[in-house]
């Protein structure tokens, strides 16, 4: 037998002893009957480029659904296949005159992976993350079969309710609340429930003129003000990026806000903040200038992601996010517990920073990856989630036992075992395989 090794873009390992990439449904509905009767662990792919391992076999059988990329568009929607890319879908609804809004950064990922965790993105702060914005799904389920389900559709059995952090975005573990929308169990789920086989998206009317920015800052304290007031104003995103990621991208400035402003307001009234560098800021109106400010902020992961590759050892990043009155509380709690080298950057109008850390040895690897950890409780002591956007797959799976109750995780193990008695799909993704052993830190 031949085994095929694969990673995502963490570059957490793994392998799968067969890679099947099915046709169209039918294919895949065989596939998965095949897998539960021979009982053979099945891990759902996309484009792999998630960050925490959920999509990254650890043997069993590995399915790629890159083939079922169906895009049609039509008024007010697009029903699209898993596979579809994200990017393709976006230039679809805009040659259509219509606009899709979420906006992972990574604009390759697949629309199956972004259900699968939820994927939110810079434009989530105007527009929310990918659960506003699905309408229907069709699942194929472990033992063969087809569910479709609708927006407004209740469950058909009783959950209890799990509690929710006080932030505006959250992708850790199962959403269960009495009376919820049956689409929304499966959006998060991280493909350990079922395979989505085609989404119905909502399409939104194009957007009026907008003006993008990236406004450098004296000091991080006058950038943290300038957040603030920006609130309050009619914003589609406000992104932060700390002097240590200026400066890998080669800029140098102490800090920086990336915004975007839709409408009639006048700059001025954006720019009136004491410590904005006006003089210096970047600023565009048209398509092509905005495309360039995303590859500018893309650029930057992947500059870390270099870095990371280049040393040798795994990414170790945080995906947590606070209620928005403690984003200076978890910034001064950042800066006070890590250790140089590292960056701070991300979606700070949501209170959602992401860290990525450097290591040079085996001993600074172990060090930050406990600190990982200890941030992860800081972040739920103040109310906020240990997964904001990217969910916990296998590499952060142990982060479950922090945001919730042995209790609340049992019941999240209940609804597993409704739809996968017998622990197929996504093995090691976000549960364990054995009650009460919730998995260790795998990087």
């Amino acid at each position: 037998m031949t085994v095929t090794e694969i990673s995502d873009a963490s570059y957490f390992p793994g392998h799968a002893d067969q890679v099947l990439t099915p046709h169209d449904e039918a294919e895949l509905l065989d596939i998965l009957h095949r897998a539960n009767e021979n009982r053979i662990p099945a891990t759902i792919m996309g484009a792999l480029t998630g960050v925490t391992g959920a999509a990254v076999p650890r043997g069993g059988w590995a399915i790629s659904l890159t083939r079922l990329n169906r895009i049609e568009i039509q008024p007010g929607r697009a029903i699209v296949g898993p596979g579809a890319l994200l990017r393709d879908v976006q230039s679809a609804a805009e040659q259509s005159g219509q606009f899709y809004a979420p906006d992972p950064t990574e604009n390759t990922s697949s629309i199956g992976g972004n259900i699968a965790a939820n994927a939110s993105g810079s434009r989530s702060y105007r527009f929310g993350a990918t659960r506003n914005h699905v309408l229907a799904l069709r699942v194929a389920q472990v033992g063969g079969e087809i569910l479709q389900i609708r927006r407004g559709q209740p469950f058909d059995f009783d959950v209890p309710a799990i509690r929710l952090p006080r932030t505006t975005k959250h992708s850790a573990g199962y959403r269960l609340a009495p009376g919820m929308d049956f689409v929304d169990l499966f959006i998060g789920s991280e493909g350990t429930l079922g395979v989505v086989t085609q989404a119905e998206l909502q399409l939104l009317p194009p957007r009026g003129e907008r003006l993008s920015g990236v406004v450098f800052f004296k000091s991080e304290e006058a950038a943290l003000d300038a957040v603030d007031r920006w609130r309050g104003a009619n914003l589609n995103m406000i992104e932060y990026l700390d002097r240590a990621s200026l400066e890998l991208m080669d800029v140098p400035h102490a800090a920086a806000l990336m915004i975007e402003q839709e409408g009639d307001a006048e700059l001025d009234a954006v720019l009136s903040v004491p410590g904005a560098l006006e003089a210096e800021s970047w600023f565009a109106i048209s398509a092509a200038d905005r495309e360039r400010f995303r590859e500018f902020r893309h650029a930057l992961p992947e500059r870390c992601n270099d870095r990371i590759r280049r040393s040798g050892f795994m990414k170790l990043s945080t995906d947590y996010a606070v209620p928005l009155d403690k984003t200076r509380e978890m910034l001064k709690i950042y800066r006070k517990m890590l250790e140089p080298p590292y960056v701070i950057f991300g979606h700070v109008g949501d209170a959602h920073l992401h860290i990525n850390t450097f290591s040079d040895s085996p001993q600074r690897f172990e060090r930050n990856q406990a600190l990982m950890t200890e941030l992860a409780r800081a972040a739920v002591d103040l109310g906020g989630t240990v997964g904001a956007e990217h969910g916990l797959g296998k590499r952060k799976a142990h982060l479950l036992q922090i945001q919730y109750s042995p209790e609340e995780i049992e019941a999240m193990r209940a609804v597993k075992r409704r739809f996968d008695p017998h622990w197929r799909l996504g093995q090691g993704t976000l549960l364990s395989n054995s009650p009460g052993r919730e998995p260790e830190p795998l990087g």
